[in-house]
């Protein structure tokens, strides 16, 4: 799965306990009629990959959904779900129109000189 947005936040790399697990956040606001703040997780070797990203980027993370159970000292399952990222890439800017190519002005282009009254156009309406 993926997930695509801009760049709200990028935490620190975490390390926890002796065995030296490491976990990176990074939340995105997607671009929608009703913009989401999604805190994707990266772990161990993967927090590297968020190293050369900032706020504000345009990204797309390919995510993996996790979920786990936990039994609370009343006996109680609870669930708990995250959203762990694998890859992230950065995404051209096409929305905003930075990298769209200039159109010319209208009198740049010549009218059609040669045109005769008997000459039909064929298109359909």
């Amino acid at each position: 799965m993926e997930v695509q947005g801009r760049i709200k936040m990028v935490g620190e790399t975490q390390t926890f306990g002796s065995n030296g697990f490491r976990k990176r956040e990074v939340v995105i606001t997607t671009e929608e009629q009703y913009p989401q703040h999604i805190l994707v997780e990266f772990v161990q070797d993967k927090t590297d990959l968020l190293n050369s990203y900032q706020v504000g980027q345009q990204v797309k993370i390919s995510i993996n959904l996790r979920g786990r159970d936990w039994v609370n000292p009343q006996g109680e399952t609870k669930y708990f779900n995250s959203i762990q990222g694998w890859r992230i890439e950065a995404l051209q800017a096409e929305a905003s129109g930075e990298n769209m190519p200039p159109v010319p002005p209208a009198d740049a282009f010549e009218p059609a000189g040669d045109l005769k009254e008997g000459d039909h156009d064929d298109l359909p309406f």
